[in-house]
């Protein structure tokens, strides 16, 4: 599918050099391997003689190295009430250490029934206090934000040195 005339071809064995595409392709032919198209834009094109099954086979596992080294973020839900007591947030506090330390982000958020929207203010104060009690291990990505019925705040872990 090579349109030029000449091209500038590159590979193992071959000297590098401008040469007339039929040349590139009975070269390729005589190897066994493909003429490949590396930079159609530059003038002449940039060929290379490769087989070409296997450059994608590399590409496809290159590919797959890079997806499974990237980092997966998990979040875990932390559910409280307005009117929470003193002893179940510890409990809480004690589940959410065990989350950051595993690295997880905690999404803690208090949820208003009915008539409870009024203590809009113990909501945030019980964030507050939680979000205090994890600043050593986590830093708090988002403040207590009011949505709807919830008022959700994030908490990521601390990076590790």
């Amino acid at each position: 599918m090579i349109t030029a005339t000449e091209i500038r071809l590159v590979g193992e064995g071959i000297e590098p050099g401008i040469y007339p595409t039929s040349k590139g392709l009975s070269l390729a032919i005589e190897k066994g391997l493909d003429l490949v198209e590396i930079s159609p834009k530059a003038d002449p094109p940039v060929c290379k003689i490769i087989d070409y099954k296997k450059f994608l086979y590399d590409q496809k596992k290159k590919q797959k190295i890079i997806k499974a080294n990237a980092s997966k973020t998990v979040i875990k839900e932390i559910r409280f009430g307005p009117n929470t007591e003193e002893h179940d947030l510890n409990f809480k506090i004690k589940h959410a250490l065990k989350f950051l330390e595993e690295g997880a982000k905690v999404k803690a958020f208090v949820f208003f029934r009915g008539r409870s929207i009024v203590f809009k203010e113990k909501g945030e104060i019980l964030l507050l206090k939680f979000a205090q009690s994890l600043e050593d291990f986590g830093v708090v990505e988002q403040m207590p934000k009011l949505e709807g019925k919830r008022m959700t705040m994030f908490i990521a872990p601390k990076k590790k040195k």
